[in-house]
């Protein structure tokens, strides 16, 4: 096999840059694969990003001389994601040995649009907490300190494009795991609209998972979107088509918006004051643009909206548990998972696989969600889909009212590693992660777009992202203005000191 030296001049170039490279053939795919293979072996061991490696398949790709608009590129995948015969755990020790059959419509995209994936990056166990501090493959730092968190659940991704491992690398969000881990490590996250990215082999009853990248740039994420955007025909759900190009929009800074914002929670409590600044910053911003900015947020009951959200989650888990379940069935041990009942027989399993594994089976919060759900009756799932859907409605109408609405992306700076423990009661433990992620999963259960966009970091150094929300299906404003601002306030320069 022909061997490359590594590109010098890697980290100066976003995804899209480096493309045009390849295109102009005056640098190989190979020089991009070692130079991304050479950052990682350096700078990993301290971070804790990728938790697989495939360096031999990607520089075999390379060699190949991939087809695309991102040919050639370095790429990394988050693990919940399905690539036939490869290894994906979901950061679960229970997974461990689990192998894909099929590949991810999402991934076939990637592949299509010429990235050169080198290997997974890490997660939190089934991507339940904003965290990534998985007992499988142990804590994720953040780069820009490296006793704080990067968030969750694409922590591993957002920790490798934030060291410069990789110029972007897959992310996935089903309540804010796109936006969260971008904002406590500096970069650009776009959530696109629900329906807006390919959801093969399962998108789940309620919708809330979309994937796309987390990036330095706003044109990667533009153009890596106008790449891969498009439900399949069994999709569940389908955004409506684009008007053009999501690159184009990115280029082309939008005419007058009307910007609400705030610093105030739900409950109208003023959110940390180093949030609350960095968003106030973003308004000074937006009004120094042109825009129309005003003070206004939707009228939502926080609790309410806290608590019907949580018995999603809790489905999360539960589904797992049951596909377990199902295949034990098919096993032959249908008779004594009748007799134990499905929540005896799952301990039962769990415990068996703990003595193979010497670790246990499942975290805590995996165990009292799932727990929670299998008390959970019909009536009250059907009432909490009715009670996100009122909310819903009056997040359209106030977006009716204005083109866009600015909020902090975390109550907080990023938290330490270790600061959110599942050993601490349930209900404390939730109270903690609403505080903290109470923003994000808006986007999430309505279908909307939203972003996090980097423009601020506090005292200590840290990142703190200002969060948009957008009206369903509008992807081309919230582009729009995430590149006016970029230009504005460039932060591609911002980077930790590693």
């Amino acid at each position: 096999m022909t061997s490359f030296e590594p590109f010098a001049d890697y980290e100066s170039h976003d995804a899209v840059g480096l493309a045009d490279f390849v295109a102009r053939r005056e640098v190989h795919p190979g020089e991009l694969v070692e130079a991304a293979v050479h950052r990682i072996e350096a700078r990993d061991p301290r971070i804790n990003a990728v938790i697989r490696r495939g360096f031999e398949k990607a520089r075999n790709q390379a060699t190949a001389i991939p087809t695309g608009p991102f040919a050639g590129v370095p790429f990394l995948i988050k693990d919940l994601s399905f690539e036939a015969g490869e290894q994906v755990a979901f950061g679960s020790v229970f997974f461990r040995d689990y192998r894909a059959d099929a590949t991810s419509a999402l991934v076939e995209r990637f592949r299509s649009a010429g990235l050169i994936s080198l290997g997974r990056t890490n997660t939190p166990e089934l991507g339940l907490l904003p965290s990534t501090e998985p007992t499988i493959y142990g804590a994720t730092a953040n780069p820009w300190d490296l006793a704080a968190s990067p968030g969750g659940s694409s922590g591993g991704a957002a920790a490798a494009v934030a060291s410069g491992m990789v110029p972007m690398a897959h992310a996935s969000d089903g309540g804010g795991s796109i936006r969260i881990p971008a904002s406590a490590c500096g970069l650009f996250g776009l959530k696109p609209t629900r329906g807006r990215t390919p959801q093969r082999p399962f998108s789940g009853p309620d919708g809330l998972p979309v994937g796309l990248c987390i990036s330095r740039s706003v044109r990667d994420s533009a153009t890596l979107l106008d790449a891969v955007h498009g439900a399949e025909g069994g999709d569940r759900w389908h955004a409506p088509s684009p008007a053009g190009s999501f690159a184009e929009s990115a280029r082309r800074h939008p005419e007058r918006l009307r910007i609400a914002y705030t610093i105030h929670d739900f409950s109208g409590r003023r959110v940390h004051p180093d949030v609350a600044e960095a968003v106030l910053s973003t308004a000074r911003l937006c009004e120094e643009l042109g825009h129309e900015v005003i003070e206004d947020r939707p009228a939502i009951d926080r609790d309410q909206m806290a608590a019907a959200f949580l018995l999603l989650w809790e489905a999360v888990p539960a589904s797992v548990f049951q596909l377990i379940l199902e295949q034990a069935n098919e096993q032959l041990a249908g008779r004594l998972i009748r007799k134990l009942g499905d929540w005896r027989a799952i301990r039962l399993i769990a415990r068996l696989d703990g003595r193979k594994s010497g670790q246990p089976a499942f975290e805590p919060f995996t165990w009292a969600l799932a727990k929670r759900a299998h008390s959970t009756r019909s009536g009250e799932l059907a009432m909490a889909y009715g009670k996100l859907q009122a909310i819903t409605y009056e997040v359209a109408d106030f977006l009716d009212r204005v083109d866009l609405f600015l909020s902090p992306t975390l109550g907080t700076p990023p938290v330490r590693t270790g600061e959110i423990d599942q050993t601490i009661d349930l209900d404390d433990l939730i109270d903690q992660l609403v505080d903290y992620v109470e923003f994000t999963p808006l986007a999430n259960f309505t279908g909307f777009p939203a972003m996090t966009v980097p423009l601020h970091w506090n005292e200590a150094g840290l990142p703190i992202g200002s969060h948009f929300l957008g009206r369903f299906g509008e992807e081309e404003t919230l582009l729009g203005l995430a590149g006016q601002l970029e230009t504005a306030r460039p932060w591609w320069d911002k980077r930790p000191e590693l």
